[in-house]
């Protein structure tokens, strides 16, 4: 297995139904964007964990050095040291044949993305800048990756929608070749060059990235993928904010504007959910879940997949509770594009967040919004004054909603998200 989710049962079977057994987790680096499933293989398969020699860890695992060989029946895995993303990275070479002389695949990991390159910048905490790792990346890859032949299949850790790059793509695969000449990092020269626009204008690192960066370097409990966290009733819940859980709904943003308990924050379950609510959530809270019947273990093992492992109960019958407690709901507004155009000739004193990624707002915001993506919202509060009306908006009205129950959450009493987000004031805009 290589860079494995942490919720581990899919491997275990695919794994099973195959007749074969798992002896190595390899890991390409330290992952940030999510909690990586060794120690779950490890603790279940007694499989051996693998990183590059200059990773550090705090439970055992085999170093590999560079050009070292692993084989696996009659194929044979190379490590090759490719730091440059973070300092540990490593990409594997699949030979499909002990035989062969040139590689099948490369596992790149962080290093190379299809149409990217992984971001330099997410270790300034530890002192390397951004144009130093760069640095290490562009010698990295070319020396280690594009000089491999062309026809050399080329499979990354993540595709489009990850935060570990700008301009992932959607697809899967691709071959050293084809990213050789349409990849644009790989296309840009010299050295300098290439620092120069790597290590500037990266989307915002979501704040859970340094928490699961340090939890892959350490010994931590073991996901538990069984059962659902606790059911709670109102009074319990009660209690449970009282000691300073956060109430996360996991419903669509509609049923959510229809009513929701009070204080509510809503990541719907369709989608980016690990991602968006790592984006709102501090880690050190505990959670208490809202979910449609049935979705609360699936709520609880996508959260534990960006290391939220403080679930500690889901709302009882929450349609039963809603109904039966009116004096703890509310609603959320939700305003048509055409209504937000009457709002700003009317609202004098009228605020308009923009929650999109940078690369999105570059193509154009709605006149006067305050840009601040989903990821920098909850530091960049400050920016904003709750006893103005606001008015939050996305691309299409699935973050707007996130960063729309945030603000009411923190104090905000005027708060509306656009349906349908930027994509619907195009068409209206005056």
């Amino acid at each position: 297995m290589v860079d494995p989710r942490r919720d581990i049962h899919q491997y275990l079977a695919d794994a099973d139904a195959n007749g074969l057994t798992i002896a190595y987790v390899l890991e390409t680096h330290f992952h940030a964007d999510f909690v990586s499933g060794h120690l779950e293989l490890a603790a279940v398969t007694g499989a051996e964990i693998c990183y590059g020699q200059a990773a550090e860890t705090d439970f055992p695992v085999r170093h590999l050095a560079h050009g070292e060989r692993l084989t696996l029946g009659d194929v044979l895995i190379e490590c090759r040291a490719t730091p440059g993303h973070t300092p540990e990275s490593v990409c594997y070479l699949v030979f499909e044949h002990q035989g062969d002389d040139l590689p099948w695949a490369v596992l790149t990991g962080d290093t190379l993305f299809v149409g990217d390159v992984g971001r330099p910048d997410l270790l300034a905490a530890a002192g390397a800048t951004p144009e130093s790792m760069a640095r290490r990346l562009y010698r990295s890859l070319h020396t280690e990756l594009l000089t491999l032949p062309d026809a050399t299949r080329v499979y990354p850790a993540h595709g489009a929608g990850s935060a570990c790059g700008r301009s992932l793509s959607s697809e899967t695969w691709s071959t050293i070749g084809d990213q050789r000449h349409t990849n644009y990092a790989l296309r840009l020269g010299d050295q300098d060059s290439f620092v120069a626009a790597i290590a500037e204008g990266q989307p915002d690192a979501p704040p859970y990235f340094e928490v699961d960066s340090q939890l892959n370097r350490r010994q931590r409990p073991l996901l538990d993928e069984e059962h659902a966290p606790p059911a709670l009733e109102l009074d319990d819940l009660r209690a449970r904010l009282a000691e300073g859980a956060v109430l996360l709904d996991t419903r669509s943003p509609q049923d959510f504007a229809a009513g929701h308990l009070r204080s509510s924050i809503n990541v719907g379950l369709d989608g980016r959910f690990a991602e968006y609510a790592g984006d709102v959530l501090d880690p050190d809270r505990p959670v208490v879940l809202v979910t449609d019947d049935g979705a609360e273990l699936e709520a609880k093992v996508r959260l534990g997949r960006v290391g939220f492992d403080r679930i500690v109960g889901h709302v009882a019958r929450p349609g039963a509770t809603l109904a039966a407690h009116p004096e703890a709901v509310e609603t959320a507004s939700r305003l048509r594009a055409d209504e937000l155009v009457a709002r700003m000739e009317t609202v004098d004193d009228l605020t308009i967040v923009d929650v999109r990624g940078l690369a999105e707002t570059d193509a154009g915001t709605i006149p006067g919004a305050v840009v601040i993506p989903l990821p920098a919202l909850p530091r960049e509060l400050g920016r904003l004054d709750p006893r103005r009306p606001t008015v939050v908006y996305c691309a299409s009205g699935f973050r707007s909603s996130i960063a729309a129950s945030l603000l009411r959450a923190r104090g905000f009493t005027d708060v509306s998200d656009l349906v349908g987000g930027h994509a619907a004031w195009q068409v209206v805009e005056p």
